[in-house]
């Protein structure tokens, strides 16, 4: 990827290595969108998937571009949407250069600097059509819903203070990331303190 990059945390790292067994580099890639560029990056795992040279510069048009036509429209709305800082994970297909369809399951996350200011989205892309053993589907299969739940809290949070306050989603994210860095509470805790009050009924 570019080296504008920041370092993949170790955390995730683990967490994408338990997902996808270490020693697999085509199972895995990672990308990133800047809004205020429109610009996509992506790793040589992520080209090569796609068929193309590590080096190649991905555009929106290019990827939706090898989208599965069946897939295409939710994607490319899914796509449009996500500059009010919302994350997004999809299960679809994409066709290579050579034809060949590949399963793939993307997660992504917001990209913020110091100030919690929303810069763009990146996440990972997995390769679901490689051959995999039964030990790495039961990882999938219970460490994903793990991920995808924390995601959704976050935008069940984002939600309410958008509907109570009448903010932005922007807005809503930058006062949850603030809250947690004052308090040096985990995100999702702070999500999950937030939508308590209306799980439970108290408005």
């Amino acid at each position: 990827m570019s080296s504008e990059h920041e370092e993949i945390p170790r955390t995730e790292r683990v967490l994408v290595e338990r997902v996808v067994g270490v020693g697999d580099p085509l199972l895995v890639g990672r990308f990133r969108y800047l809004f205020g560029t429109r610009r996509w990056e992506w790793s040589g795992e992520i080209a090569r998937l796609h068929g193309y040279p590590p080096d190649t510069v991905p555009t929106t048009e290019l990827l939706l571009a090898h989208k599965h036509p069946d897939d295409r429209d939710r994607l490319e709305a899914m796509i449009t949407s996500v500059e009010d800082g919302g994350t997004f994970s999809s299960r679809h297909r994409i066709i290579d250069t050579r034809g060949a369809v590949h399963e793939v399951l993307v997660v992504s996350e917001p990209l913020t600097d110091e100030d919690g200011t929303l810069l763009g989205t990146g996440g990972y892309y997995i390769d679901l059509s490689e051959a995999a053993d039964k030990d790495r589907r039961e990882v999938i299969d219970s460490t994903l819903p793990q991920l995808l739940e924390a995601r959704m809290v976050i935008e069940q949070a984002k939600g309410a203070l958008m509907l109570a306050y009448g903010v932005s989603a922007e807005q809503a994210f930058r006062v949850l990331r603030w809250r947690s860095q004052e308090t040096n509470i985990k995100l999702r805790v702070i999500a999950e303190l937030v939508v308590a009050p209306a799980a439970d009924g108290r408005g």
